[in-house]
């Protein structure tokens, strides 16, 4: 398909603009347009018969001479022309398809400089000549200083008229190359879903990152207003360049930014012939978001933010609670039905009425259970209020897990639940109740200091209580709040309870232990790599639209305007206000 060739320039202020107007709508091999049997008449009998066009019906030439002649501003100029074989096949080889082609792209033409459409004023002539029939056309706005043509926006002009005049031919090209561009979707998506979960299950070391976020962190002591990249000075940002290209050196971060890279090489190939050079992860816009990522973590470690990397908690506590061996047979039961997903949903749904049945009996562990199923779904349809109601019915009988789970769902961002004060007071009571998770998650609260007024001391005596019961992440935790102290053997000796328990957080630190630096240093490169494997699962490209062609942006914004609206609205609930632990 050969493509629509743009020529642009201007005329500056008293430099001819008239005379070129003149020259366009007069000079040997401009088409006359036949605007009916009046102006047929009108043509044939003035002297001075011409072919410029625009916006309206009749156009005089006397009157455009005059209007660009004392224009006090540049007047642009543009040649749009196209191959004697592509102007015939597609119409193009006449005065009036251009004349239609330019009025309906009009008001792009005049955002592309710049212009207000009211302000838009243009001409044009068509010449049909040897092996390039062409159009030319003079523009300018009407309010002398406001047009502005930038390469993009030449760019910017060419991409309209270039997919409007091909667009049937670009059309079947599409739909053609759909069906190759989904098979490298998938292919992509897989090898990327597998890299990003290598990410984030990475623990890294990279000496020269680390010194590189000592100095980003030195460097933004200096830094006034907001610490986003873009506000920053440049010698900031080359730092934090730095560091993403650091990253990249990570095989897993390098091998996924490749596939990526190569997926959108072989979707533009589908559509131009460029060559393509992989520029820095850096430079890359699409994961822009990284350097932000980069800005924060060194915002962590100058402000002295505690990290806890404790993402698998609330699973390992939900098997330690499940796997209770005094559990009554018929609930355990009823309750492994639930969570089968391989059992039809008729089961599943009927052993969750027999709970419920069970729950209302007075089981402590049935209503624990039904507090799950309405917390988490998918059997009973979530509900926080629902879930809230069995959780204390279950805590007040003494179930050990209960008030654990009942304060984290009074502390978490649930409108209809959240209640600070009262989801402390339950966690307490877990705490002190000899539940670790409750102690660890108070110690967590107390050394952030948001939801309640920051203590360190409280925050690592529930640390200690949870440690001692045996919670490998309170006892890393510890280790790192040793170590920040520089108390090398109460942070060896925790570090080591919790790696022996197969902590791998606490093991990294244990194989350093020659080459500390403060923790949140060592860290910052796991931490980067755990951000960096969100931006890359959020550039992770779709699976095709399933009983359909997958149509890729630029097809979806060049051919065609579809939308899927799907969604329901979330089901009411009732009020439900007993939160205390009075009774």
């Amino acid at each position: 398909m050969q493509g629509l060739i743009q020529k642009s320039g201007y005329i500056k202020p008293g430099g001819g603009a008239g005379h070129y107007a003149e020259y366009i709508g007069t000079r040997d091999g401009v088409e006359l347009l036949n605007a009916g049997d009046q102006y047929l008449k009108y043509i044939a009998e003035r002297p001075r018969s011409h072919g410029l066009f625009s916006n309206v019906q009749n156009t005089d030439l006397e009157k455009t001479m005059q209007e660009v002649n004392s224009h006090p501003a540049p007047v642009w100029t543009f040649i749009y022309s196209l191959k004697r074989e592509d102007a015939e096949r597609l119409g193009y080889d006449h005065a009036a398809q251009w004349r239609n082609l330019l009025r309906t792209h009009r008001n792009e033409i005049a955002e592309a400089m710049h212009i207000p459409p009211s302000e838009f004023r243009w001409y044009a002539a068509f010449h049909d000549e040897g092996e390039h029939p062409h159009v030319h056309m003079i523009a300018w706005s009407a309010k002398p200083g406001q047009a502005y043509l930038s390469q993009d926006g030449i760019r910017q002009i060419k991409s309209k008229l270039t997919n409007d005049i091909f667009k049937q031919e670009m059309l079947h090209t599409y739909e053609q190359k759909s069906s190759s561009r989904d098979e490298l979707v998938r292919k992509t998506r897989t090898e990327m879903k597998k890299l990003v979960q290598e990410m984030w299950q990475s623990i890294g070391s990279h000496p020269e990152v680390e010194s590189l976020m000592v100095r980003l962190v030195s460097q933004l002591e200096s830094v006034q207003g907001k610490k986003k990249y873009g506000y920053l000075p440049k010698a900031v940002k080359d730092t934090v360049d730095e560091i993403v290209d650091q990253m990249e050196r990570f095989p897993a971060v390098s091998d996924c930014y490749q596939a990526w890279w190569e997926l959108q090489c072989q979707i533009e190939n589908f559509y131009s012939e460029k060559d393509h050079e992989r520029p820095p992860l850096s430079e890359q816009k699409e994961f822009r978001s990284i350097k932000n990522a980069v800005i924060q973590e060194a915002e962590n470690i100058r402000l002295g933010r505690m990290t806890f990397e404790d993402t698998d908690t609330e699973t390992t506590a939900e098997q330690e609670v499940t796997e209770i061996s005094s559990l009554p047979y018929d609930v355990w039961k009823l309750w492994m039905i639930t969570q089968d997903n391989t059992a039809p949903m008729a089961e599943r749904d009927d052993a969750a009425v027999q709970l419920i049945e069970e729950a209302k009996g007075g089981d402590l562990h049935a209503q624990y259970f039904i507090g799950k199923l309405y917390q988490d779904g998918p059997v009973l349809v979530p509900d926080s209020v629902e879930a809230l109601y069995w959780f204390e019915q279950a805590a007040r009988q003494g179930h050990p897990a209960a008030p654990y789970e009942l304060g984290k769902l009074l502390l978490s961002h649930d409108s209809e639940v959240h209640d600070s004060k009262f989801g402390l007071q339950w966690l307490e009571y877990a705490a002190h109740n000899k539940n670790d998770y409750a102690a660890y998650r108070l110690g967590k609260e107390y050394l952030k200091g948001v939801i309640v007024a920051k203590d360190t001391a409280k925050g690592v005596d529930y640390l200690t209580l949870s440690a001692e019961a045996g919670n490998q992440y309170a006892q890393y935790a510890l280790g790192k709040i040793y170590l920040e102290a520089q108390e090398h053997d109460q942070a060896h000796y925790w570090f080591a309870q919790s790696a022996a328990q197969g902590n791998s957080h606490a093991q990294f630190f244990l194989s350093r232990w020659d080459s500390l630096k403060p923790p949140s240093v060592m860290l910052s490169v796991t931490r980067l790599l755990h951000h960096m494997s969100r931006v890359f699962q959020e550039q992770t490209p779709p699976l095709a639209v399933p009983g359909g062609i997958q149509a890729d942006r630029k097809l979806m914004a060049k051919i065609r305007e579809k939308k899927i609206a799907l969604g329901h609205k979330p089901d009411d609930h009732e009020e439900y206000r007993s939160h205390s632990m009075a009774t």
